[in-house]
């Protein structure tokens, strides 16, 4: 089976969300990209309380700037598409109230016909902790098993009821339903994240950081999940964090998915081959000038990945 394609929605503050949002969405589709994704952020600290990633001293990049609500950027995207899946990675999900996240997924799903995907992380800015979150950081794993929790009440048949730490819903009935079991991904690095993903997701997002490395992970993820005594696959959705230039990126120290759109091409098709990859997602929003060159950059890039065979 080909390897599905996704591409990154527009975000960001270079964006004209009023018109880029389903301008790329149409042509995304039109390509035959299989899927389409938001991710989150909703702030910038300045000055920031930790670096990104919680790594001390690295800065975050100007693209988190002024970042579009990603439900909302979905629904958009929805409204002007027919045939691709929606996906975010990924919500944090400690940022949310579990109840009314659900809701949000269940009536975008029943909406668009069946074509949600929950892609789920626990997140690293203490800045988004403090702004907005429903549980201290260092409950965001409790908060997180929570949601999936959550997830499965809410989008189960009624009455809906459900006691935890941080959510207690009486006996109701909850709607609208989803129109099919929305597929959940997470986000998971080692360790309880590992264990929670084979144990209660569908897919897992990792970001490609070299096909090697990928491997590697995979081949632990695996062994885990024979620990763990999962039968069913799982489903493995690359995050291609892409940096684009309209020139080859000569020299050492070449980053996986930065340079031009045949260095691109070659990075996708060398995550492609390894075992176990089902889908990648190609985020080139990030360094596009305008929704006309994402479009453009795009079509290359996908029309370059099915003549390598991928």
């Amino acid at each position: 089976m080909p390897l599905k394609l996704g591409l990154g929605l527009p975000q960001m503050h270079q964006y004209d969300l009023a018109h880029d949002v389903t301008t790329v969405a149409r042509a995304a589709e039109d390509t035959g990209y299989e899927s389409l994704w938001v991710f989150e952020r909703i702030l910038f600290p300045t000055p920031a309380t930790q670096g990104l990633y919680g790594v001390p001293g690295l800065a975050w990049p100007d693209h988190y700037r002024g970042v579009a609500d990603p439900m909302v950027t979905l629904a958009l995207a929805a409204a002007v598409t027919e045939r691709v899946r929606l996906g975010t990675s990924v919500l944090v999900a400690p940022l949310h109230v579990p109840f009314q996240l659900a809701r949000t997924f269940a009536t975008l799903d029943a909406a668009s016909g069946g074509r949600a995907v929950a892609g789920i992380g626990t997140g690293w800015s203490l800045d988004e902790y403090a702004a907005a979150s429903v549980a201290p950081f260092e409950k965001r794993g409790a908060a997180l098993d929570e949601l999936l929790d959550v997830f499965a009440a809410v989008w189960g048949p009624d009455p809906v009821a459900y006691q935890g730490e941080f959510t207690t819903i009486a006996p109701a009935e909850v709607g609208p339903k989803p129109a099919r079991p929305i597929p959940v991904f997470l986000a998971a690095g080692g360790g309880p994240a590992v264990r929670r993903l084979v144990d209660r997701a569908d897919g897992w997002m990792p970001v490609g950081l070299g096909a090697d490395k990928l491997a590697e992970e995979l081949r632990k993820v695996r062994d885990v999940a024979a620990e763990r005594g999962r039968e069913r696959p799982l489903e493995v959705c690359v995050r291609a964090n892409s940096v684009y230039s309209a020139k080859p990126f000569e020299g050492a120290g070449r980053q996986p998915f930065q340079g031009s759109a045949g260095q691109i091409v070659e990075d996708v098709v060398a995550h492609a081959q390894v075992d176990g990859v089902t889908e990648l997602l190609i985020d080139l929003s990030t360094t596009m000038r305008d929704a006309q060159e994402l479009v453009d950059v795009a079509a290359e890039v996908y029309a370059g990945v099915r003549a390598a065979g991928v």
